[in-house]
């Protein structure tokens, strides 16, 4: 089966936002790039693609200038392992962007995350409607998940 890598388009900063991702994702790197030619239509010499990868994943930064943007129709969901995880990318991720409810975020280049637990979807579909639906308003409630907190909500003393 062939490999899906996902094409982020930016204006012209796609070198910083891989940059800045492999920077807060660990074993992840910078693999190559291409430059504009004298074709364009981007000034010559210029970054045109920016190839990376995040923890083995592949990625493609596209500077194709400002014609489209990102928005929250397409994110990536980061599964936290703990509170610490969540806490790391949330605090990177967010800074210069934008917290939004339930675990998503913007970060400072338009591009929206979900900074989740591990066996987040198991709580919020339980089997026992009452603890899932004490989990779902409790996670409606909040920005960064707090996953004490949802627990707490979910199985009240």
């Amino acid at each position: 089966m062939p490999r899906i890598t996902p094409n982020l388009w930016f204006d012209t900063n796609g070198q910083e936002a891989a940059e800045f991702y492999v920077s807060v994702f660990p074993n992840s790197a910078v693999t190559g790039m291409t430059f504009y030619g004298e074709a364009g239509p981007g000034p010559a010499g210029t970054v045109l693609t920016v190839e990376f990868e995040l923890d083995g994943q592949p990625f493609i930064a596209v500077n194709g200038g400002p014609v489209f943007t990102f928005d929250e129709a397409v994110s990536f969901l980061i599964d936290c392992a703990d509170q610490a995880e969540i806490d790391y990318y949330w605090a990177k991720l967010s800074e210069g962007g934008e917290e939004g409810p339930c675990g998503w975020l913007k970060d400072r280049y338009g591009l929206s995350w979900q900074v989740c637990p591990t066996g987040m979807k198991e709580i919020l579909n339980d089997p026992d409607s009452a603890r899932a639906e004490r989990a779902m308003r409790a996670m409606r409630a909040m920005k960064k998940i707090d996953v004490a907190a949802l627990h707490a909500a979910a199985d009240p003393a």
